[in-house]
């Protein structure tokens, strides 16, 4: 089955469609098979990937709200090996739907249980809340990945999230992991982000990457280009991180996933 991963933190900012977009991508690079969901309203995962509303119906807001199968929502991207299952900014009005309807907090989880098996990973980027988008998403995953700004501020929001995903985790999601916490916007020379890096390390001391992806003008840029870093500048240092990112999340799953390669069965998708 699909590993599963919320990215996650309610502070926004932080860099979380920009790990989604450019993690998605490099995994699907390495040649892993990957569906990128967004659950953001802002909807912004889309246009760093070069898919845009006009070029779609539904979205994930019909998957969740009217139970429509998410397959018939899925769309190929550029990348080979990465799919996309978009969002409108309709998806901001599903909080106030979802609130009466029963399994409020389980609807992502049961619309990916037919897809698990077409994917080695399936990469959620959600929206810089607490709400019911992000409680679908963390009941739906087998862990979180909590992107860190490299400041004072992002930290304390972390003890936030954490005690939320401990909820999740005691009442909605047993089996929900913490992925590990990934420093982003770190600025070698400023001596605030290396006090930070040291501070999170330490009390965190198994949960945090090696990798640390830098402040970079060509990860901001691509999006306007409509595609992920690795794309658009793969010699720029913050495309580069992220490869390097990918690469030591992927050591902890790749022989699991190379293992399903020859039996995965693939579903058909859209072309945007």
């Amino acid at each position: 089955m699909a590993r599963v991963i919320a990215i996650s933190n309610q502070k926004g900012g932080v860099g979380k469609t920009t790990t989604a977009v450019n993690l998605s991508s490099c995994l699907a690079k390495s040649g892993e098979k990957v569906l990128l969901v967004d659950l953001d309203p802002q909807a912004n995962a889309g246009s760093g990937l070069g898919v845009y509303p006009d070029q779609f119906e539904q979205s994930i807001y019909h998957v969740l709200v009217s139970e429509y199968p998410i397959v018939n929502i899925i769309l190929n991207t550029k990348i080979p090996g990465l799919d996309f299952a978009p969002a409108k900014q309709d998806l901001a009005g599903a909080e106030l739907e979802l609130v009466t309807m029963f399994g409020r907090e389980t609807r992502l989880k049961e619309a990916l249980e037919p897809i698990l098996a077409s994917y080695d990973f399936i990469i959620i980027d959600t929206p810089p809340t607490l709400g019911l988008m992000t409680v679908n998403a963390l009941t739906a995953a087998d862990s979180v990945l909590i992107p860190l700004q490299s400041e004072y501020y992002a930290m304390e929001g972390l003890s936030q999230l954490v005690t939320t995903t401990g909820l999740i985790k005691k009442r909605l999601n047993p089996g929900l992991e913490r992925e590990g916490i990934l420093l982003t916007m770190f600025d070698k020379r400023n001596n605030l982000s290396g006090q930070v890096e040291a501070q999170i390390r330490e009390h965190f001391p198994n949960d945090v990457f090696k990798t640390v992806i830098p402040r970079n003008v060509r990860l901001s840029e691509a999006p306007s280009h409509g595609m992920p870093a690795i794309m658009y500048d793969k010699g720029s240092s913050g495309s580069q991180a992220y490869w390097e990112f990918s690469q030591e999340l992927l050591a902890r799953y790749r022989p699991v996933s190379a293992a399903k390669i020859s039996t995965k069965k693939a579903y058909p998708v859209k072309t945007h």
